[in-house]
């Protein structure tokens, strides 16, 4: 049974049961079906149907918003922004894509030669409950339309959301089975990417559960793409912009409640200006306020389940137990709902918890450094390699930093984001594979080579 529970509240609003086997079958049969006519389509009119999707999610936006506040305490103004990224990334992938998908013209002996994009298939989607429409959109977005159909198999605990997605589909003229959304529990996933109308999977979640997919993708001959955790460093040079970095660092933290892949989860600054920061980034976090994330003035939710903030407690328990200095206390926070004080470190050690694990809620750890050298030290020191923020004025720094960290994407005195127009992505222990822009649109084609004779 997949359940809807307000993690504000702690009470449960819906329940959702398991699909059975010929359900399951059924789900499986319509996906492949499908893709047929959406391969018969052609790039412009599955450009066309993702302009409809647009306009649909633009006009269910309250909903959708207040669906997610509710179902996993994403504060409202960030819930609406989620709808609107959803939609502007499907306007932007129809608007670009079809160049995107062009044949590759190749110089060659032969008489003429190319290279041709087309679908797979049937592609599983193993999403993660943190972003509920957003994971979802910008995996589909793209591989559909390359020529792709997706089942969804979403998270346990947004079945809600998952619901209504399916239902937006319909409503902007989707064929029947472009997108299937099925509650299975694990034996069935790994059934699943063994059926052979399963061509590919994606899967956005913990590092363990992604390389348990990849295994079962690996064994049954098949590609996945894996986005993992995440523990990005936000580096601040001296020279950096002061006020603007500590603005974004705080933002960067606390997005989505300190819930994201992306989040700016350690902070490295330079010693002269170290405790300048820490002083300035205290404050900005102390001043947000935390509560009904119905409620707009409240910019931080609680965490989405109650496991969750028990696991955060624990990393948080003993980071300080290693020695970390608590700059800031927070924590658990008695009442109803499942609710996380923001919390500030330092003087955290190389071996701490806090640098060595991600923390997935309003923590965040400060590590000073002496020099570029050592930046790069602890910027590196992880097995996670997601993406990196970077702030200095110095130009010839920011292209030895963004050739020097090792992450999927790094950003240049901004904060870290998702974006349709670039690829989105990681290595080390974050996954591989990208989404989003010219280099993800073709993850899940076959790039077939055309040789004239």
């Amino acid at each position: 049974m997949f359940r809807s529970l307000n993690p504000a509240t702690g009470e449960q609003f819906g329940s959702y049961r398991l699909h059975n086997g010929s359900e399951v079958e059924a789900a499986l049969e319509r996906s492949f079906v499908a893709w047929g006519r959406v391969r018969d389509a052609g790039v412009e009119k599955r450009a066309q149907l993702l302009l409809a999707l647009a306009e649909r999610l633009d006009a269910n936006l309250e909903a959708f918003a207040r669906l997610m506040t509710l179902e996993m305490g994403k504060p409202i103004n960030e819930a609406r922004g989620e709808i609107r990224k959803c939609a502007a990334t499907c306007r932007t992938t129809a608007e670009l894509g079809p160049g995107w998908l062009e044949p590759l013209e190749v110089q060659s002996p032969a008489r003429g030669s190319r290279v041709r994009y087309e679908g797979l298939g049937p592609i599983l989607a193993i999403m993660p409950w943190n972003f509920p429409f957003w994971q979802v959109i910008r995996f589909f977005a793209p591989a559909f339309l390359a020529g792709n159909t997706t089942i969804v198999k979403h998270a346990e605990n947004v079945p809600a959301s998952a619901e209504a997605l399916e239902k937006v589909f319909a409503e902007a003229g989707m064929p029947d089975g472009v997108l299937v959304n099925l509650r299975v529990d694990h034996p069935t996933v790994g059934k699943l990417i063994a059926d052979s109308r399963i061509r590919s999977v994606t899967v956005t979640g913990s590092v363990r559960a992604g390389r348990t997919i990849a295994g079962l993708a690996g064994a049954a001959g098949k590609k996945a793409v894996l986005e993992l955790g995440g523990s990005d460093p936000f580096i601040v040079f001296a020279d950096a912009d002061f006020n603007a970095a500590v603005k974004l660092a705080v933002a960067a933290r606390h997005n989505n409640s300190g819930q994201s892949c992306v989040c700016a989860k350690r902070f490295l600054v330079e010693q002269s200006i170290a405790a300048d920061f820490t002083e300035a980034f205290v404050e900005g976090t102390r001043k947000l306020s935390y509560g009904d994330p119905l409620d707009e003035k409240h910019g931080l939710g609680p965490l989405a389940r109650a496991d969750l903030r028990a696991g955060l407690q624990d990393q948080l328990d003993r980071s300080v137990a290693g020695g970390a200095r608590v700059a800031l206390a927070g924590g658990t926070v008695d009442g109803p709902g499942f609710f996380f004080a923001p919390t500030v470190l330092t003087n955290v050690a190389d071996d701490n918890v806090a640098a060595r694990e991600e923390l997935f809620g309003p923590v965040a750890p400060i590590f000073p450094f002496a020099d570029e050298a050592e930046a790069l030290r602890i910027a590196n020191g992880t097995e996670f390699g997601l993406a990196a923020a970077v702030w200095t004025r110095d130009e010839d720094r920011a292209r030895r930093m963004e050739q020097a960290v090792e992450a999927g994407a790094v950003f240049i005195n901004d904060m870290v984001r998702s974006d349709a127009h670039i690829s989105f992505g990681g290595i080390k222990s974050s996954g591989y594979g990208r989404e989003l822009g010219q280099v993800g649109i073709t993850e899940f084609t076959n790039a077939k080579t055309v040789w004239i004779g």
